[in-house]
């Protein structure tokens, strides 16, 4: 089954939510990076969580970035996603490799420790808007349910997980953002807030079947669920020659005359899908003449 992600209200629109089902994209991301299991872990969470967030994105063309720098060996994780379900990212340690936590699981926390969360999103105004928080646990879920009750003001519960096969590479990955609208009632909110407490992990729901329709059943079937649209969810990188050609141009003259001076050719890898962009001599003057 594709991945995808499910839009949905409760409680006569008191609640909103989404849900997705990311295990592919999660590990197309594990593929190309080549990522060790902690920071599968830590990146399919982030691509999950960004990815239910873009879908909340209203504009064709806004783009939501979220980065962690972080003084863990992970060092940082940077994950970009629109408003149609298409999800990148990378780390800037790959392979980091940590004992389990207290509780056997994926260190995940070890791996991210303390830092700065950044949401960034780019709506096609004059400047984007940038949220910031003090990362709470590392562990990605409680970070961003922290984020987004300090930084946007919208009581949220955020579940995110990612469960791998003993050959390392990925079993389920999926999440939920649970979100409370102002006018919510606190007989709705208590209710919830208990319901949340008996709920399995999300990886244990996906694993046994689930899917996001389903997921969102379990957490709001009480409420008077209503599935409001699904949208396919994909690991995809827009990267092109083009754009390596604006950046390099963007960098001034000086610096590619450098270039040219030691008369080796230039390569440029994508962080996001590895792919290699290589400029000889004859390319690079071509952009010096295009350059100001």
């Amino acid at each position: 089954m594709s991945d995808y992600l499910g839009r949905a209200t409760a409680a006569n629109a008191q609640i909103r939510a989404f849900a997705i089902n990311s295990r592919e994209l999660v590990e197309e991301a594990r593929r190309i990076h080549d990522t060790s299991p902690v920071i599968t872990a830590a990146l399919g969470r982030l691509l999950s969580g960004a990815a239910m967030m873009g879908s909340m994105l209203k504009g064709e063309r806004d783009v939501l970035t979220m980065q962690i720098h972080c003084d863990g060996p992970v060092r940082g994780l940077t994950v970009n996603a629109d408003s149609h379900g298409n999800v990148k990212g990378a780390a800037l340690e790959p392979q980091v490799m940590l004992p389990p936590n207290k509780l056997g699981k994926l260190d995940v926390g070890g791996a991210v420790g303390n830092g700065i969360l950044s949401v960034i999103k780019d709506m096609g105004l004059k400047e984007p808007y940038v949220g910031q928080t003090q990362i709470q646990t590392g562990e990605i879920a409680e970070d961003l349910t922290y984020y987004f009750a300090t930084s946007e003001q919208v009581p949220s519960a955020v579940g995110l997980g990612v469960l791998m096969e003993k050959n390392n590479t990925v079993k389920q990955a999926g999440g939920f953002i649970i979100q409370l609208m102002p006018f919510a009632e606190d007989e709705t909110i208590s209710a919830l807030e208990e319901k949340l407490k008996s709920m399995d992990s999300v990886t244990d729901i996906l694993d046994a079947g689930s899917t996001p329709e389903q997921l969102l059943e379990l957490l709001l079937g009480d409420w008077g669920l209503e599935i409001n649209d699904t949208l396919p969810a994909r690991y995809v990188c827009d990267c092109s020659r083009e754009r390596v050609e604006r950046a390099l141009i963007s960098i001034g003259k000086k610096d590619i005359q450098e270039m040219i001076d030691d008369a080796k050719p230039v390569e440029v890898r994508c962080q996001f899908c590895d792919k290699i962009y290589s400029f000889d001599t004859a390319d690079l003057t071509g952009l010096l003449n295009l350059s100001k």
